[in-house]
């Protein structure tokens, strides 16, 4: 890994941590408060992740790119796949609240907000494009079997219903729609849904750090928070990294896998917990501690996927 990329991977990470302490900062000098919190939590939920989500399928499409790309598009469906049986079988111990909160965790990494930038800082512009066809089971996932571990009720009809018709679900049938058909919005669309997209890296960040100013610091550190920050930094990469090494996958697509695979927590895990009334504070410092500790993790993941060839 050459010191511009890893200038580049700090430079992305060190701007995460700021944004959250600003919005640290603003809850605590009241800035943001408890009902200004819930409004920008349902802003982001209702619009703008729905707008970064339609922007994130806006990329060129063709069948010989799905073909070119055919191998990393079932190396992230089988990441999901295997996150998804994780959240159901490891974390049955773990009282209700917290459960819910590592299930989406561990299938919802921050890939999508770190991923693009961070394949493309250190992979080029073909990384960019690979990382674009990993999140699309991903953002599938994300709002759909990710979303059902936060709309708890007893009637499956009205659970499928909430969350088919939750608006970022309706986003990745719009944005599918658009990249498949390859339709071209008018420009002062574009340009629009673009822009509000653009503000979802910041006002997540800035929720996190409301949330994490009502969360006592010295708990941020815990035997559960340990274990699921190396789970998802360290183990899932590390079974992707062998699975490829296995099946002698190509090193560039063994490249991007592995790291987007070994991002912390997404941070659309303490903004859905607090929109349902989750766990939010458990959520709060699972993403913070997963997210400082990548610091370290994720330069040491790039290192060893470019020693390989990547």
């Amino acid at each position: 890994m050459d010191i511009e990329s890893f200038k580049n991977l700090a430079g992305l990470q060190g701007m995460l941590l700021i944004m959250l302490v600003v919005g640290l900062i603003a809850r605590k000098t009241g800035t943001i408060t408890e009902a200004g919190k819930k409004s920008i939590t349902d802003l982001i939920i209702n619009i703008i992740l729905p707008c970064n989500i339609i922007y994130s399928f806006m990329i060129e499409f063709s069948y010989s790119i799905f073909i070119s790309c055919g191998v990393v598009l079932i190396i992230s469906i089988l990441i999901q796949v295997m996150c998804t049986a994780i959240s159901r079988f490891c974390y049955n111990k773990v009282p209700g609240g917290k459960k819910e909160v590592l299930q989406y965790a561990t299938v919802c990494s921050n890939a999508g907000f770190m991923g693009n930038p961070i394949a493309e800082s250190v992979f080029g512009s073909i990384g960019l494009l690979y990382a674009s066809i990993y999140l699309i089971p991903l953002r599938i996932v994300m709002w759909s079997a990710g979303v059902s571990y936060f709309t708890h009720t007893t009637d499956k009809k009205t659970l499928i219903k909430r969350v088919a018709t939750h608006p970022c679900i309706v986003a990745v049938y719009i944005g599918l729609f658009l990249m498949i058909t390859q339709i071209q919005l008018p420009a002062f669309v574009n340009k629009t849904i673009s822009t509000i997209g653009s503000c979802t890296t910041a006002m997540s960040m800035f929720i996190i750090g409301a949330i994490l100013a009502e969360v006592n610091v010295k708990t941020v550190i815990s035997k559960v928070t340990l274990l699921y920050s190396g789970l998802r930094l360290v183990i899932i990469p590390l079974v992707v990294f062998a699975g490829c090494m296995v099946f002698r996958v190509n090193p560039l697509l063994t490249g991007v896998s592995v790291v987007l695979a070994g991002m912390p927590a997404g941070t659309t895990t303490a903004i859905l917990a607090a929109k349902y009334g989750g766990d939010e504070k458990f959520a709060t410092k699972c993403v913070v501690l997963s997210t400082v500790l990548s610091l370290i993790t994720i330069p040491i993941w790039c290192t060893v996927v470019i020693a390989i060839g990547a």
